[in-house]
């Protein structure tokens, strides 16, 4: 296990690099992860998965809402209409029912939180390049 994994986390996959020149660094899976821990609430932008076990639906919205980051998630559910309920609850941008988080020329895309404002693609995102006058005229 390298040192930069969080002391208590528990490494199920990989966690090392591999024997090879360059930045490198096996797929690896995660668990035990606690608030505490630099891991809990930073972006980790590489081959790692974060696997928390929770007991409800409610505790795992929690989870996801307690990060600082917002930019976008997927819930995974038979339940068409569950999975809507839980992506209307979950603090980000985007959300995804049954697909991986994604970007669409027609879908405007963005998060909250740390992870920005405004939105880029779509409409919206053009009125991001556009600087809107308000011209007031008060009545005598």
């Amino acid at each position: 296990m390298q040192a930069s994994i969080d002391a208590g986390a528990t490494v199920v996959l990989g966690g090392d690099r591999p024997d090879r020149e360059g930045a490198f660094f096996n797929p690896t899976i995660l668990t035990g992860i606690t608030p505490d821990m630099p891991t809990f609430d930073q972006e980790l932008f590489g081959p790692v998965a974060s696997v928390y076990v929770v007991k409800d639906e409610d505790e795992a919205i929690e989870l996801a809402n307690h990060s600082s980051y917002g930019l976008g998630g997927s819930v995974y559910t038979k339940d068409i209409d569950r999975g809507r309920r839980v992506a209307e609850r979950v603090e980000t941008g985007m959300m995804f029912v049954n697909q991986p988080t994604n970007s669409q020329a027609e879908l405007p895309f963005g998060g909250i939180k740390n992870s920005g404002y405004g939105r880029e693609l779509s409409h919206l995102g053009i009125l991001e390049f556009v600087n809107k006058k308000l011209i007031h005229l008060g009545t005598k």
